[in-house]
């Protein structure tokens, strides 16, 4: 039955591709795409928000306060058992790999990915693991996207564009911020945006806002109400708080790779592995509640009016009116976050950094300022620089300061925060971008060879294959050659340039028909001059493998018009400067979404 609606609903939309323009049709699909990365929102929220408010409520009234510790063990457990049974046995996490699929693949994501990256992180989050929602609902939401256009058979711009709806969407109806999911997917997703372009993002990110704000209430949406007015006395505070939320990214940035990758390179079984891993972390939660999930109903806390029931049901639940022991616990929880989230993703967990990005700017905002008040220096709004700690740790780790800015702008219900979230998230960039050149998910891309970054040109031309542009069907000669064969090769092409190659097929020199063209004109040299007293020493070579980056990096240096190509050390071909540029606007022309 169901099967037969969906086959039903394709037939309208193929009748509708026909009638409607194409404009009108990426509308309609913005929309459809909005609604599909809604749903998973509000699935997993849902589920996540259940399964913490069973938690609560089995500790509250049975005094089993362990349950909070064998939850996130069930939930890697599973994770790692649906990844290796019923997925192919491995699943890419984080955004990054929507970077990677722009850029390498056509905008082509698998059709698994519509419900993998659901499945794995409702177990690994949704039962306790300290990690977040976020990035496997944008994953998802591209995925979405992406297999829509391909349905219909889309170009790659409308791919790409639809990948950027779905991402919008998912950020929005996570947080009921369409305005942070739209410049989340174009701070971090797309190279090129017109007017025209941002309409189908801005109308997919709307749609999701609507979608979950309607079926989820505001205690599964992350809301604050109690913040206070802006005093702008307090800006030297929030300039140090930039400079404090950017050291603390910078230290949970590259605490939490550690800890990931040395627990993913464990030489036990994956279940060996999740056990190990998701055991350590339960006794971290046992200590430590609030690393429990997604960690957003402690925020929240934080931020109330009496912060101190943030150790109800803890070991420190005696301290709870202690507001030193209060700053103690929430300062360990801070430096305990990277480690915690390491475990749950390196021990085989499926989630993201996006929420703990939040959980931990909220704990950072938080100790900074009521540290400052139990000292009496000064008294300073705890609920606001809570909340604009925030967008210090998310500009600070995923180098988007724009959708830190307004995405917290966005939950806190309004902009009079707008001053203070403006100097703490650029400051926080800042810092981070100093002591780290990419952002938290890039960084993996980059560790690969895979350089994604701001700069628009070192992006184009990441994306561009070299070898599609290498010409393998130049003429050679031999060193030991005269000059007549050259002649002879003149004559029959339109070659300027000339490949000398021994008998090994290597590269022994390159020549230049305007070194030659007075030789070639006396027979007596032609005749015995051999090709390697005119050959040149070739400046610089290029390898088959190499980037586009790192191609126009030699041409920059040769200042030639061709450069010569080794394959496994054996002459390849040449690349034109001039095919490599004629590559280079394609490819922005096809990037350039209009």
């Amino acid at each position: 039955m169901f099967k037969k609606q969906l086959l039903r609903l394709k037939s309208l939309l193929i009748w509708g591709q026909e009638k409607l323009t194409k404009k009108q049709f990426i509308f309609l699909a913005s929309v459809l795409v909005g609604i599909l990365s809604a749903t998973a929102v509000i699935l997993l929220k849902a589920f996540a928000h259940a399964v913490f408010t069973f938690a609560t409520y089995i500790n509250a009234t049975l005094k089993l306060s362990f349950i909070n510790s064998i939850l996130p063990v069930i939930g890697i457990v599973l994770t790692v058992f649906v990844i290796r049974r019923l997925l192919g046995g491995s699943i890419e996490k984080g955004t990054s790999q929507i970077l990677y699929t722009v850029a390498k693949k056509a905008s082509i994501i698998p059709k698994k990915q519509m419900y993998a990256q659901i499945l794995t992180s409702s177990l690994t989050v949704g039962l306790g693991g300290s990690a977040g929602l976020e990035s496997p609902i944008v994953v998802t939401g591209a995925a979405f996207g992406s297999n829509f256009a391909q349905q219909f058979k889309l170009s790659y711009q409308d791919r790409t564009l639809l990948i950027g709806c779905g991402v919008a969407a998912g950020i929005a109806a996570a947080f009921n911020a369409p305005i942070a999911g739209v410049l989340f997917a174009i701070e971090v997703l797309l190279v090129d945006v017109s007017i025209a372009a941002f309409t189908p993002i801005m109308i997919a990110a709307a749609t999701g806002a609507l979608v979950s704000a309607v079926v989820l209430n505001e205690n599964i949406l992350l809301t604050f109400k109690g913040k206070q007015t802006f005093d702008y006395h307090n800006i030297p505070f929030y300039i140090l708080l930039g400079l404090f939320t950017g050291f603390v990214a910078v230290f949970y940035y590259r605490n939490f790779q550690k800890t990931e990758h040395y627990f993913a390179k464990l030489k036990f079984g994956p279940y060996q592995n999740a056990i190990i891993g998701a055991s350590i972390l339960g006794l971290m939660i046992f200590i430590f509640p609030t690393l429990f999930g997604e960690g957003y109903e402690s925020i929240k806390t934080l931020a109330d009016v009496d912060p101190g029931k943030l150790l109800d049901n803890t070991l420190f639940s005696d301290f709870r009116n202690n507001h030193w022991m209060l700053l103690i616990f929430v300062g360990a929880t801070l430096l305990l976050k990277a480690f915690a989230t390491g475990i749950t993703l390196g021990s085989g967990g499926n989630g993201g950094n996006f929420a703990p990005s939040l959980f931990l700017g909220s704990y950072t905002g938080f100790f900074f300022s009521k540290f400052l008040n139990l000292t009496g220096l000064t008294h300073l709004p705890v609920s606001n620089f809570t909340m604009v700690g925030m967008a210090g740790i998310l500009s600070g780790l995923f180098h988007a300061p724009l959708t830190a800015i307004f995405l917290i702008a966005e939950i806190t219900g309004g902009y009079d925060l707008m001053i203070p979230l403006m100097i703490v998230a650029s400051i926080s960039f800042a810092i981070s971008k100093r002591f780290e050149k990419h952002s938290l998910d890039v960084k993996g891309l980059a560790q690969k060879g895979h350089v994604f970054t701001t700069n628009k040109d070192t992006n184009i031309l990441w994306t561009m294959d070299t070898e599609k542009i290498i010409q393998t069907d130049f003429l050679t000669v031999s060193p030991n050659e005269n000059l007549e064969r050259l002649v002879d090769l003149i004559s029959h092409s339109n070659q300027v340039i000339f490949a000398a190659v021994n008998s090994n097929n290597e590269v022994a020199g390159i020549v230049y028909f305007n070194d030659v063209r007075e030789i070639i004109f006396n027979s007596h040299k032609v005749k015995y001059t051999a090709i390697r007293e005119v050959m040149a020493e070739p400046v610089v070579i290029v390898n088959n493998f190499d980037s586009m980056e790192i191609v126009m990096a030699k041409f920059e240096k040769s200042k030639t018009a061709f450069l010569p190509v080794v394959k496994d050390g054996k002459y390849f071909g040449f690349i034109s400067k001039s095919d490599a540029l004629e590559a280079y606007r394609n490819k922005l022309k096809s990037m350039v979404f209009e």
